[in-house]
């Protein structure tokens, strides 16, 4: 209520990119007073529901709703964002160089379509900096993943090195790893999720993922693949299968969407990938194709357009282990953490579920 009523007026007069950096300032500030973790987990955190904990690729994930890439960029806010009520949560996307990404403005609001337009870039400090911020964290409450992609200078026949570099820098401070091969404000990055190009990629990575683990030892990590809700029939057929021989752990579904469909404020005329409620439906429907395209096999995480414990159950019926939200922090606040969880116990005891495992996929079932 504080949120809706008070801060967001004030971060809605502000250039959108902007605000993003005083929320990301503010929760790495807050986070260095002493006791203030404890404040903000008290003033919004989730509590504890044993029937949404899982254990996921050997990963306790305390609750399903994670923190999508793309809002703590460098791993600034590791811990203020933690504290607030996720199950997990994904910084980057990182690339092994910093970069400042494309030219301002490039974040754009469309309030009366719950939506946001960005063409950010992969705008960060590069793999060697975030490496240092993660590495000053002390312990972390909830699974933090690092989303990993390629230079803008790079060309995709030389994509994987950047890729490798990325986890040789980072894999001793993720709990797991993400493949960013699908946003549109790269060029030619979405060339990477079809046919020999993919399978070269992924060959790359799960190469230099068991490299690492066998020079550091412990339980190996997982390494995700996030594709793009924008794929034809026949190209998330041939992606899904490259995907499902490639020997990765799971996948994200989905990215941003260059579709325009049904949008009213004038910022729809924007360049760069929309997320938020339009992709809400299309990206639920795109998990229970991929749900059944893998026969279960491969855990999904569902993105795009959760703004209601609804809209995540939806998803995790479809056949999502674990959801993320980004947009709808934007537009409902902190307090959106805890309408998700406590509503998604709700909805299981409704259909008669005594834990989330027994959801996932549940639709598919019916057909």
């Amino acid at each position: 209520m504080v949120y809706k009523k008070i801060a967001k007026p004030v971060l809605f007069r502000m250039d959108a990119e902007k605000a993003h950096h005083l929320i990301i300032n503010g929760l790495k500030t807050a986070a260095k007073i002493p006791g203030m973790s404890s404040v903000i987990g008290a003033a919004w955190g989730s509590g504890h529901a044993p029937e949404l904990h899982s254990t996921l690729w050997g990963i306790a994930f305390p609750n399903p709703v994670g923190l999508a890439a793309g809002l703590d960029k460098n791993a600034q806010a590791v811990e203020g964002f933690s504290r607030m009520g996720f199950g997990f949560m994904e910084v980057g996307t990182v690339t092994p160089k910093p970069q400042s990404g494309n030219d301002k403005p490039r974040l754009f609001r469309l309030p009366e379509d719950e939506a946001l337009i960005n063409r950010m870039g992969f705008n960060n400090v590069g793999a060697e900096a975030m490496a240092q911020n993660l590495s000053r964290l002390g312990s972390r409450p909830v699974p933090v993943a690092v989303n990993i992609g390629k230079n803008k200078t790079t060309p995709n026949e030389q994509a994987e090195e950047d890729y490798r570099s990325c986890i040789r820098v980072l894999y001793g401070h993720g709990d797991f790893f993400v493949v960013n091969i699908s946003s549109p404000n790269t060029p030619d990055l979405r060339n990477l999720q079809h046919g020999n190009d993919l399978q070269r990629l992924l060959h790359a990575v799960t190469g230099e993922m068991k490299i690492q683990h066998e020079r550091t030892g412990g339980a190996a990590k997982p390494v995700l693949v996030k594709i793009a809700p924008d794929l034809t029939d026949t190209e998330l057929e041939n992606t899904i299968a490259v995907i499902g021989g490639s020997g990765v752990s799971g996948i994200i579904v989905s990215n941003t969407t260059l579709g325009r469909d049904g949008l009213s404020h004038p910022n729809r005329d924007q360049a760069g990938g929309l997320s938020g409620r339009p992709l809400t439906s299309r990206s639920t429907e795109l998990i229970s194709r991929v749900y059944r395209m893998t026969e279960g096999r491969i855990p999904i995480i569902g993105s795009g357009g959760i703004f209601t414990a609804q809209d995540a159950y939806d998803k995790i019926r479809a056949g999502a282990s674990l959801v993320e939200v980004y947009t709808a922090l934007i537009y409902e606040g902190p307090g959106l953490l805890k309408k998700l969880n406590e509503g998604l116990s709700t909805l299981l005891k409704k259909d008669g579920f005594t834990h989330i495992s027994e959801a996932i996929g549940a639709d598919q079932r019916r057909l």
